[in-house]
């Protein structure tokens, strides 16, 4: 059984990074030139990484299961990125931005690791300035800083409404030019199917090429695993329709350890679900909270109107207005973290003030906006934005308020990493939304994209390659390996498995179905009786799949329901460890809300001497896991219950 060791340098919190990249060894150039790394997702973080490897020297082999990076689900980030820069020179630091991550994720983070990535945030800025990233400028020519929820000062750097395309497209600049170089070789169109494992280490993957079917073996001195959250698992998300699980399920299986799989985030602003035959949701960007005011009628007629069609917002007078985040958190209002807001709509359409047809709805409204600013300003900051939402909903929000509401965004949990980002395999690192390490029970606003290039440029080059120093006279692996054939004949039989089915019904049958009970029993409010029931309802739809889903065609040619099929097979266990662990943690805390662990205002409520730890789930067979704990010491940080009254 592995013992977790999280490997925390000892001294100040301020000093451990410091202390790390000073005594850390290194790999002279003439031996990079001898290691081989395995980097498997090309979004943010694999992105960054696999550039940053390539500069060093190593010999990079990069997996992108889309026809380009440029594709990765980062790109759908709209609002921002956090850096402790203080050009408002409104009383930010470094030590803010932490304490406000620390304290956005509910003191479910590793102290360490959230201090890092606030410490070297400012880098990241600098690196993508450098790359021509077209961050927003002020009249002068600084660059432009908004607010984001969970804190009290302006530190999101930001491209109007499409900051992560613009980074991700900095990232790829930076790759490209690596495999123009040479030393990065790219695989589109290429899926990770297994982790080889050589004598208890990560020694490569077993990966299949999506459009001839073929599988093919790849060794790596090291493998990076940097292939986002787990959101799908709900089905209907604001994830890309590919994004999954599956690679760091197959890791798992091989001993990497799942930490905190119950802390999913709810965002509150989504366009709210409009049918049965939807495949994703779309996000309206956290930054439209700066200017937009979110309101539900005061009075359960005027709301009754309105979901009859009878009333429109635009018809509902000022004072019959409840602006209820305003009201419940004066000191933050519209910019509290996305937990609180997405519990306070979801507790006022309970409650019979929802708008729209459904009542699964809140009003975000820029008319007071519009009127102090001016439209041309809002049409600057949040134009193409505005623009996604009138193409979906056909309704102008210059003119309407937006109708929005909760819809499952990002994964907090993830593989189990330690200081270095090693999982529990030696030699597997896990970067950006696939590791646990950064934001505890919920993710702040901009931090995904600040996780995803910190990991990349700036944490992994120089661990992976402490890691790298002790393997210099590890030779390159002949892909002939009895590891690597048994690696691959696993994944020859789950194929040959589910192609022998023949069922009646279709993967994304089971996959909405899944989609329906994670929602209904471990959604944005969970009890131990709907935990309890989902575990079973998830354990019977998974007998169901593995003897009557149907998938056409041919393991050996484009198969996209054989895609499809591998990925919900993955979800439909992911599934019910979620719920697991969700129904394990006898608390409140981030977005992961037990209804019956809640303060008499409905806010959280804690359990900070029962469960302030780490969940670390060891996979043991088909639906059976072990649990392991890793405890969580603040030494710099005074544990508190959060407010933001």
């Amino acid at each position: 059984m592995t013992e977790l060791n999280s490997k925390i340098p000892k001294g100040p919190v301020a000093q451990k990074w410091s202390n790390y990249k000073a005594h850390q060894n290194l790999v002279n150039p003439s031996n990079k030139r001898k290691l081989d790394i395995i980097v498997v997702g090309t979004g943010l973080a694999g992105a960054s990484a696999a550039a940053s490897f390539g500069e060093l020297g190593f010999n990079v082999k990069i997996f992108c299961y889309q026809d380009s990076p440029r594709r990765a689900h980062s790109i759908a980030a709209q609002g921002g990125i956090n850096a402790a820069k203080n050009y408002p020179n409104d009383g930010d630091s470094v030590y803010r931005l932490y304490y406000d991550t620390l304290k956005g994720g509910d003191y479910r983070a590793r102290e360490a690791n959230v201090y890092r990535l606030a410490e070297v945030s400012n880098a990241i800025i600098d690196q993508c300035v450098a790359q021509g990233v077209p961050f927003a400028r002020e009249y002068g020519g600084s660059l432009e800083n908004r607010s984001f929820g969970g804190a009290q000062v302006s530190r999101t750097f930001f491209a109007r409404g499409q900051t992560g395309q613009q980074l991700l497209l900095g990232a790829y600049s930076a790759l490209s030019r690596q495999i123009k170089l040479g030393m990065v070789t790219m695989y589109n169109r290429h899926e990770m199917m297994d982790l080889v494992m050589v004598d208890g280490k990560a020694r490569g993957i077993i990966a299949r090429d999506l459009i001839t079917g073929k599988l093919e073996r790849y060794f790596g001195h090291a493998v990076i695993l940097a292939t986002g959250g787990y959101g799908n698992v709900f089905y209907l998300s604001t994830n890309a329709m590919g994004s999954n699980t599956s690679a760091l399920w197959q890791a798992m299986k091989q001993g990497a350890y799942f930490a905190n799989p119950c802390f999913t985030q709810i965002h509150p602003t989504c366009i709210p679900v409009h049918g049965d035959y939807q495949s994703k949701l779309t996000l309206m960007s956290e930054s439209l909270r700066n200017d937009g005011r979110i309101w539900v009628p005061r009075k359960k007629e005027d709301a009754e109107k309105n979901r009859q069609g009878l009333l429109k917002g635009n018809d509902i007078p000022e004072e019959d207005r409840d602006y209820y985040l305003e009201r419940r958190y004066p000191a933050f209002g519209n910019l509290v973290p996305r937990d609180v807001a997405s519990r306070a709509a979801k507790e006022r359409c309970d409650a019979g003030f929802g708008v729209g047809p459904t009542g699964l709805a809140v009003y975000l409204d820029f008319k007071e906006s519009i009127k102090r600013l001016g439209k041309h300003v809002i049409e600057e900051r949040y134009g193409n934005l505005f623009q996604m939402y009138e193409k979906i909903v056909d309704e102008n929000p210059y003119e309407n308020p937006m109708m929005i509401y909760p819809a499952v965004h990002y994964a907090m949990g993830g593989l189990w990493v330690d200081y270095e980002l090693q999982s529990t395999i030696t030699g597997l690192f896990v970067a950006g939304e696939a590791n646990f390490s950064d934001h505890g029970a919920n993710r702040l606003g901009a931090s995904a994209l600040m996780q995803g290039l910190a990991d990349g440029y700036f944490v992994l080059p120089y661990t992976v390659q402490n890691y790298l120093s002790a393997e210099i006279k590890t030779p390159r692996m002949s892909t002939d390996k009895k590891e690597f054939e048994e690696a691959e004949k696993r994944v020859q039989d789950r194929m040959a498995k589910l192609m022998s089915i023949q069922g009646s019904k279709s993967v994304d049958h089971f996959h909405k179905e899944l989609g329906k009970i994670m929602w209904e029993h471990v959604g944005m409010g969970r009890t131990k009786e709907g935990l309890t029931q989902g575990i079973a309802l998830i354990r019977e739809l998974r007998k169901k799949f593995w003897s009557d889903v149907r998938i056409p065609g041919k393991p050996d040619e484009l198969n996209v329901e054989l895609e499809k099929a591998n990925r919900v097979a993955d979800f439909l266990e992911m599934g019910e460890l979620l719920a697991l662990d969700a129904l394990n943690r006898n608390e409140s805390c981030g977005g992961h809300f037990r209804e019956e662990y809640q303060t008499p205002e409905g806010e959280c409520l804690r359990d900070d001497e029962n469960y302030k730890y780490v969940a670390a789930w060891e996979y043991v067979a088909e639906g059976e896991f072990r649990l392991h704990k890793e405890q969580l010491v603040y030494e710099e940080t005074e544990v508190k219950a959060r407010n933001y009254k």
